[in-house]
């Protein structure tokens, strides 16, 4: 598995265990709720920035998404 997989596979279970939609991350973050779905699908790489702001709204060390 590589990181990108390990980071889509977080990034789902996380936002699941806070009981947000990917339409409620994406508002919290702003950013359009097709970017929250194309990053848990793998289909796109979230930049640092992206990765932080995420991080913040999950209440997740950055770090996390990446074990």
């Amino acid at each position: 598995m590589n990181i990108v997989d390990i980071f889509s596979k977080n990034l789902k279970k996380y936002r699941l265990e806070k009981k947000l939609s990917q339409e409620k991350l994406a508002e919290l973050c702003s950013f359009n709720r097709t970017y929250i779905s194309s990053l848990e699908r793998g289909i796109r790489t979230p930049s640092l920035k992206s990765i932080e702001i995420i991080s913040e709204k999950l209440e997740r060390s950055e770090e996390r998404f990446s074990r």
